[in-house]
C-alpha cells in the first residue's frame, strides 16, 4: 500500500458558566436537590422510525462524518470522486440518491439539503458535523410525519448535537455551553495525494430564560480543500496502463466552505402545551473541478468542467404543540408553519488545470418555499395509536440569466403546489411486540432550471408504503427485532444534470423491498446490531433504476472487556447493481470489514479523562469500489469513444489512531 498520512484532532470542551447569587436575606438557606433521571422507550410511528445514540457513533470511524450512516438499516454512504471532500453518494431503499436528492438531512433541525446545487439537487455535504458532538440522530424513514417536506422521500436524519459534554461539568443557573474544534488532513491512497485539509469549529449555548423555558444558539464554520482522482476507467486499469489508484485527470478537486447559525427555542405551559420556534441562517460557497469524459468532446484540451455554488440560505418554523384529551381520549395536537429562502449563484462552465475556459449555464436564482402542517396523535385504548395529519408545500421559483451568450439558458419563474396526507397506525403491545401499519406522501422539489422550463414537474410527488413488526422476546434489556415491508412510488419528473447543464425526463418508478434487523445486548458484555435489506427498484415500464442496490447488509459484533476498553468488529455489503435499464452491465459486489477499539486510559487527571483509539477501516485489505459508473468517455489515445465501466476504489487497509481528551 502506498503511502497513507491520516491525521486526526478533535478537542471537545463542556464548560458551564456558573452565576453565583448572593441573597439580600442573610436567612435565606439554599436548598439542595439530587439530579433526577428520567429513561423512557421514545414512541415511534413506525417500525423503521430509531434513535441511534452516540456510544455506537463514536465507535465508527471518525475520518467521515457519513460513515455513521451505515448503522441504519439499509443505509449506505460512499466516497463519489477518489476525495473526501465533497458530498457523499448514498444509498436508501432502492434510491441512488446521489447526493441528496431523495434522502433528508438535517441538523438541530436545520435543512442540510441544498436546493438547485450546481452539481447535484438536494447536494448534502456532511462534513461540517464533528461526529463527536452527535447525542444521537433521529431515523424515520419513508413519508409518514407532517413535520417533514423537500426531500424526505426515502426517509430523513436528522443529526442532534449535545447541549454539553458530560465529563467534568459543573453546572448552575448560567447553562451549558459546548465548544468543539476539528483539524482533519490525510494524501489518501491516491498517487495524486488527495492533501485534504478540513477545520471544523462549533460552538453551542443552552440556557433556560424562565423555569419553562429553553434556548439553544449554535454556531458552526467548516471549509475544506482537497485533490481527486475522479473516477477511473476500468479499462486503463485492465490493461495496465493504469493504477488501481491513479488519475487520468490529477487537476481534480475542489475547495467549500459552510458558516452556520440556529436558534432552536421551545416553551412549555402549565396546561400541557409547547410553543416553538426555530430558525438558522447559513452561507455557502464550493467550487469543484472534475472530468468525467476525459477527453472525449475537448481532444486537446480535456473535459474539465468547474461547478460554483455560493448562496445564502435562511427560515425557520414556529409551532405549538398541546396535550390533553379528545373525548376522553389521550391526544395531541401540533400546528406549524416552516419556510425556507434559498439566493443561489450556479454556474457551470468548462476549465482546462482549474483554469476556467468558458460558461455553459450562468444562473440567479431565488428559490422559497411555505409549508403549513398539523399532526394528530390520539390513544383510542391501550392496544391502539393513531397517528397522522396534513402539509401543504407552495413553491416560488425565479431564474435569471447572467450569461446571454450561454445556449439554451434556464430563465423565468413559476410556482407550485402540493398537499401531502400522512396516516400513522400503531398496535400492541403485546408480549413486547408491537405492529405498525404506514402510508404517507412526500416529495422532492426539482431543480428550479428545470422547473421553469414548458411543461415541467417542479414538485415530484412520492406515495409510501409500510408495515411491520417490533418485538423484545426476550425482555427490555435484550435484542430487538424488527421487520418492514415497504413500497414507494415516484411520479415521473424532470431532472437537471448539473454535470451537463441540461434536463433528462425520468418516468415513473416502484420501489418495494423488506427490511430485517435487530440489535441489543445478546449476552454480558456482547452486543450485536445488524440488518440486511433486500430491495426491487424498476421504472413502472419494467426497465431497472441504474445504481439501485438490490441486497444490502451490515452487522456489527461489540464486547466491553473489563478496564474500560471496547472492541467492535464490523462487516459492510453491498451487492449487486445494475448500471444500465437494460440490466445489459452490473457492478461486482463487494464486503468490508472494520475494526474499531477504544480503551479508557488508566491516567488520572485533575480534570477530565484520557481516551485513545484505534481504527481498522478494510481489515483484511480486500479490493473494492466505491462508487462505479457506465458511461462512454475517450482517452488521449483512443480515436474513438468508449462505453465503459468507470469507478472509485474503495481504501485498502488504513490504519487511524490518536487520543481523545474529554474535560
Amino acid at each position: 500500500m502506498r503511502r497513507l498520512l491520516c491525521f486526526l484532532s478533535a478537542v471537545i470542551m463542556g464548560l458551564t458558566f456558573v452565576e453565583l447569587v448572593q441573597a439580600h436575606d442573610p436567612d435565606v438557606r439554599e436548598l439542595e436537590i439530587s439530579e433526577v433521571s428520567i429513561i423512557g422507550e421514545r414512541p415511534v410511528a413506525a417500525s423503521s422510525q430509531q434513535f441511534i445514540p452516540d456510544k455506537e457513533i463514536l465507535l465508527q470511524p471518525q475520518g467521515r462524518p457519513a460513515q455513521v450512516l451505515r448503522l441504519i438499516p439499509g443505509f449506505l454512504a460512499v466516497e463519489h470522486s477518489g476525495g473526501a471532500g465533497k458530498a457523499d453518494q448514498y444509498f436508501l431503499r432502492g434510491f441512488d440518491a446521489d447526493h441528496g436528492t431523495d434522502v433528508a438531512f438535517f441538523a438541530d433541525g436545520m435543512p442540510v439539503n441544498l436546493r438547485t446545487h450546481a452539481h447535484g439537487q438536494g447536494y448534502s455535504d456532511l462534513n461540517f458535523i464533528i461526529p463527536e458532538t452527535i447525542e444521537g440522530l433521529d431515523v424515520n424513514k419513508g413519508a409518514y410525519l407532517p413535520e417533514y417536506g423537500d426531500f424526505a422521500t426515502a426517509g430523513t436524519v436528522n443529526f442532534r448535537t449535545r447541549q454539553m459534554v458530560q465529563e467534568a461539568v459543573v453546572q448552575a443557573t448560567g447553562g451549558r455551553t459546548l465548544f468543539a474544534a476539528e483539524g482533519y488532513y490525510t494524501n489518501g491512497p491516491f498517487q495524486n495525494d488527495n492533501r485534504y485539509f478540513r477545520s471544523n469549529l462549533l460552538g453551542k449555548m443552552t440556557t433556560n430564560l424562565t423555569g419553562r423555558d429553553e434556548l439553544s444558539l449554535t454556531g458552526t464554520f467548516q471549509k475544506s480543500q482537497w485533490n481527486a482522482s475522479g473516477e477511473i476507467p476500468l479499462r486503463a486499469v485492465n490493461d495496465g496502463t493504469l493504477d488501481r489508484f491513479g488519475a487520468i485527470d490529477p487537476s481534480e478537486g475542489g475547495k467549500t466552505l459552510r458558516s452556520t447559525a440556529r436558534l432552536n427555542y421551545h416553551y412549555d405551559t402549565t396546561s400541557g402545551g409547547q410553543f416553538f420556534a426555530d430558525a438558522y441562517v447559513q452561507y455557502y460557497r464550493l467550487d469543484l473541478f472534475t472530468n468525467f469524459t476525459f477527453f472525449l468532446n475537448d481532444p486537446v484540451n480535456g473535459d474539465g468542467i468547474q461547478q460554483s455554488d455560493r448562496r445564502v440560505m435562511y427560515g425557520g418554523d414556529i409551532g405549538y404543540k398541546q396535550r390533553g384529551e379528545v373525548l376522553g381520549l389521550p391526544s395531541i395536537g401540533t400546528i406549524g408553519f416552516q419556510t425556507r429562502v434559498d439566493n443561489i449563484h450556479a454556474r457551470l462552465g468548462t476549465q482546462t488545470k482549474r483554469t476556467p475556459t468558458g460558461a455553459t449555464t450562468d444562473s440567479d436564482v431565488l428559490e422559497a418555499s411555505y409549508a403549513p402542517f398539523v399532526k394528530a396523535e390520539l390513544q383510542p385504548t391501550s392496544w391502539m395509536r393513531l397517528a397522522g395529519g396534513l402539509r401543504g408545500e407552495t413553491f416560488t421559483f425565479d431564474v435569471r440569466n447572467r450569461c446571454a451568450a450561454c445556449a439554451e439558458q434556464p430563465a423565468g419563474r413559476t410556482s407550485s403546489a402540493i398537499v401531502l396526507p400522512k396516516m400513522n397506525l400503531i398496535l400492541g403491545p403485546w408480549a413486547s411486540t408491537e405492529f405498525f401499519a404506514n402510508y404517507g406522501e412526500g416529495y422532492h422539489s426539482n431543480d428550479a432550471r428545470s422547473a421553469v422550463a414548458p411543461g415541467s414537474s417542479p414538485l415530484a410527488r412520492a406515495k409510501s408504503y409500510e408495515v411491520g413488526v417490533r418485538s423484545k422476546p426476550w425482555g427490555p434489556e435484550g435484542v430487538e427485532l424488527i421487520a418492514t415491508l415497504w413500497r414507494l412510488d415516484l411520479k415521473s419528473e424532470l431532472v437537471f444534470v448539473g454535470d451537463e447543464g441540461t434536463t433528462k425526463i425520468r418516468g415513473a418508478s416502484r420501489r418495494e423491498g423488506v427490511e430485517v434487523a435487530a440489535r441489543g445486548q445478546v449476552w454480558g458484555p456482547l452486543y450485536f446490531n445488524g440488518s440486511v435489506t433486500y430491495t426491487k427498484a424498476e421504472f413502472r415500464n419494467g426497465d431497472a433504476i441504474p445504481l439501485a442496490p438490490e441486497v444490502t447488509a451490515y452487522g456489527a459484533l461489540l464486547l466491553r472487556w473489563p478496564e474500560g476498553l471496547t472492541s467492535q468488529l464490523q462487516v459492510t455489503y453491498l451487492g449487486v447493481r445494475p448500471l444500465r435499464e437494460d440490466r445489459s452491465v452490473k457492478s461486482p459486489s463487494w464486503i468490508d470489514f472494520d475494526l474499531s477499539e477504544r480503551y479508557q486510559l488508566p491516567i488520572t487527571l485533575s480534570h477530565g479523562r484520557l481516551e485513545a483509539f484505534l481504527f481498522v477501516q478494510n481489515l483484511f485489505n480486500t479490493e473494492w469500489e466505491q462508487a462505479i459508473f457506465a458511461f462512454e468517455s475517450q482517452l488521449r489515445n483512443e480515436t474513438a469513444p468508449v462505453n465503459g465501466i468507470h469507478f472509485v476504489p474503495g481504501n485498502p487497509r488504513t490504519f487511524m489512531g490518536g487520543v481523545a481528551w474529554y474535560f
